[in-house]
């Protein structure tokens, strides 16, 4: 490989790489960006007919083999076989992208339940770590492999009406530091945490809170899906050798004002 040939820096052929939260948003962006820079693709989500979908658009796009796998990273079970199911059908995995969240609303700290709080921590913090934990132990043994764990703004900047996915977030970016001195140097571990990006999910929001970010980023404006793919290209290729263990956010620039 050439450090001068971003051609080759960016080359994910015969490389594998398994994103949850795949089938839509910015977990879907960076599946198809990988998959165009020539890996194969796992697209795992909770719904079986929305990965498949997914896959079968990223195939026709780019000639990569694209699998979709319904799981639950909620469930240590169901994150297990995903990486079984992985590992029988493409024999290794170099890229692991912990991006499954969740965010669901709520009306104030106090009547936040106990099943909320659970299912918050369970989506986004425990079974990224052990994804993290089955897939990066097995790449470790084989001598290569990048995890990039998704986080978010939200893990410096909470807010009271995103306490515990802050929270969450906040401990995956912990688990971050953790894993890339457990595994490497074969393994680099690192994070990606955006800011507001207008995803299917912003459909959902205030039009005024949108309205909003023309005041307060840097950017003047929320994120395009798209605009992932550069952040998650480094951390999954070469391009990235001597980088592990950071944090890059990827955030419009740090507001003003918390929104």
């Amino acid at each position: 490989m050439s450090a001068y040939d971003p051609a080759e820096l960016f080359d994910l052929t015969g490389r594998t790489a398994v994103i949850t939260g795949g089938s839509r948003g910015l977990g879907r962006e960076m599946a198809m960006a990988f998959a165009g820079a020539g890996a194969d693709v796992v697209i795992a989500s909770r719904k079986l007919e929305a990965c498949e979908a997914a896959a079968a658009e990223i195939a026709e796009a780019t000639g990569r083999r694209a699998l979709g796998v319904a799981c639950h990273v909620g469930h240590w079970d169901q994150v297990e076989a995903l990486a079984e199911t992985a590992y029988h059908e493409f024999g290794s995995v170099e890229i692991l992208v912990n991006n499954a969240g969740m965010s669901p609303l709520y009306p104030s700290l106090d009547e936040v339940t106990e099943a909320l709080y659970d299912k918050v921590m369970d989506v986004n913090l425990k079974g990224a770590f052990r994804l993290s934990a089955v897939i990066g132990s097995r790449m470790a043994e084989a001598g290569r492999g990048s995890i990039i764990n998704v986080s978010s703004s939200a893990a410096r900047r909470p807010t009271h009406t995103e306490t515990v996915y802050a929270a969450a977030k906040a401990g995956l970016e912990a688990f971050t530091m953790a894993f890339a001195h457990e595994y490497g140097p074969a393994v680099r571990v690192n994070c990606i945490a955006p800011g507001p990006f207008l995803t299917d999910i912003a459909d959902a929001w205030d039009p005024s809170s949108i309205d909003k970010l023309g005041e307060v980023m840097a950017m003047r404006r929320g994120g395009q899906p798209a605009e992932i793919v550069g952040a998650a290209l480094y951390l999954a290729s070469d391009a990235s050798s001597y980088t592990t263990g950071s944090v890059i956010a990827v955030d419009g620039g740090p507001p003003q004002a918390l929104l």
